[in-house]
């Protein structure tokens, strides 16, 4: 794509500046003083600034432009992959929040733990550090790539840049300055996703002109992508919100179970505008810029845009990524010092707030490792969520089929599930069978098996 002018550049550079500058003494203020506020801004928050909150996290920059990308290859049938997150949340709202909420706990392992037992709760939180430090790889991978674009600087440049900036306002903010600043970020990037869309359909001339151009798939309710995988999307999405780590934090901040639900049901129809824009945006994209990289489909509009406009947008853009970095890593560092750290060190207040600053900047940092390594963005983005929702499977069997909750069966079922799904995806899910699949089956059988094993086992000393 073309590059923006030196004085535009300049401009929007200074507005992000000031934009950063701002934000960043705002979480100073409002930063998390004690752990409870670290955790889960000990119970403060109103339900419409986590139902923003969720929304934010789970519509990070990874998937926007992922989404938008898919959509510059696959028509309009690319929004499920954000459709999807709606329904999952409306879903949550309806059967597990409460649930989730009345435990007491503020970590998925900590859920899981009262449902089986201490080995499956470390099998659940080590594969959600791992899923959550793949993550903010593809959060710094796309970030890195929009900033990249729109000011001419090394990728590898702009994924530092973000580390630093989203390390300071989770290590210092927590949940509660995060959950705040949010409010701020989330404006700018509805504005800007939407502003986007708005222009896109502009320069286009509305929907007829593609329609007459481009190939029919491209405005199918499947498109290019095909059933089988907008089906593993819908699981795969509806898996993470009801096992993500993060969503489990988020809905604890609120001072109680309605709050929580109410919540979940604002994420999920925040979602809904902003899946049909990017899918625009994408489409748009690929009628009007066929040769660009798709992985340019939503920042390629700012190169049409007034300076101002494209400021907002390009703000829009930095805005989701420091969410999407600052919420992941958030969650993470929560569960390594509960889970890891507080179980084997006896530690004061004030001890365990340094150990998790410590921590926060650890983690924060090692995803750049793999910025360089990072495969395509949706792909990384539906493998995390697969991994992620092979957790959903074990918890939703803990609360709706107890008699199939066996600690050794979770263990087993959900360390065949990971080592599986991996192997799957790494293979570039064989016989067209979508990686997903692998995940939500493969915990279910192990431990419908060791059912039958116990039973059977149990039969004869009777």
């Amino acid at each position: 794509m073309e590059k923006l002018s030196s004085s535009t550049i300049i401009f929007i550079l200074i507005v992000i500046a000031v934009y950063i500058v701002i934000t960043t003494y705002l979480t100073f203020k409002m930063r998390s003083k004690s752990n409870s506020e670290f955790n889960n801004a000990a119970k403060s928050l109103p339900a419409l600034v986590v139902g923003v909150l969720l929304m934010s996290e789970f519509l990070g920059t990874k998937s926007t432009i992922g989404t938008a990308e898919s959509a510059f290859k696959n028509g309009f049938a690319a929004s499920w992959s954000l459709l999807a997150g709606a329904i999952g949340f409306f879903l949550f709202a309806f059967f597990l929040v409460t649930r989730f909420y009345n435990t007491g706990h503020f970590t998925i392992s900590g859920i899981i733990k009262e449902k089986y037992g201490t080995s499956t709760k470390l099998v659940v939180s080590i594969i959600m550090i791992l899923a959550l430090l793949l993550v903010n790889l593809g959060n710094y991978l796309s970030g890195a790539a929009a900033i990249s674009s729109i000011l001419g600087i090394p990728i590898m440049t702009c994924a530092i840049i973000t580390m630093i900036i989203s390390t300071i306002y989770f290590t210092f903010g927590g949940m509660k300055g995060v959950a705040w600043i949010t409010i701020i970020h989330s404006t700018f990037k509805y504005a800007g996703i939407l502003l986007t869309a708005f222009i896109a359909l502009y320069m286009v001339g509305g929907l007829k002109p593609m329609q007459l151009e481009l190939p029919e798939y491209y405005f199918t309710w499947d498109g290019k992508i095909g059933v089988s995988t907008i089906i593993a999307w819908l699981i795969g999405t509806m898996g993470t919100i009801f096992s993500t780590q993060f969503i489990i934090q988020a809905i604890t901040s609120t001072k109680d179970a309605k709050a929580a639900k109410r919540a979940t049901i604002y994420a999920g129809l925040l979602f809904l505008p902003l899946a049909v824009a990017v899918a625009i945006i994408g489409v748009c994209a690929r009628y009007l810029y066929p040769d660009i990289d798709p992985l340019y489909a939503f920042p390629v509009f700012m190169q049409h845009m007034h300076p101002i406009l494209s400021a907002i947008v390009a703000t829009s853009l930095v805005a989701s990524i420091f969410v999407g970095v600052s919420t992941v890593a958030l969650s993470t560092t929560t569960l390594v010092i509960e889970d890891f750290v507080v179980p084997r060190k006896a530690m004061t207040p004030e001890q365990k707030m340094k150990a998790t600053r410590i921590a926060s900047v650890i983690i924060g940092i090692l995803p750049l490792i793999g910025v360089v390594f990072a495969p395509d963005l949706l792909t990384l983005s539906f493998f995390t969520r697969a991994l992620r929702a092979s957790i959903a499977v074990v918890a939703g069997m803990g609360f709706f089929l107890p008699l199939y909750s066996s600690n050794r069966g979770a263990t087993i079922g959900l360390s065949v599930a990971a080592l599986g799904t991996t192997v799957w995806y790494l293979l570039d899910d064989p016989f067209g069978i979508d990686n997903m699949y692998i995940a939500v089956v493969a915990p279910f059988i192990v431990m419908v098996i060791d059912r039958w094993i116990s039973k059977a086992a149990a039969g004869p000393n009777k």
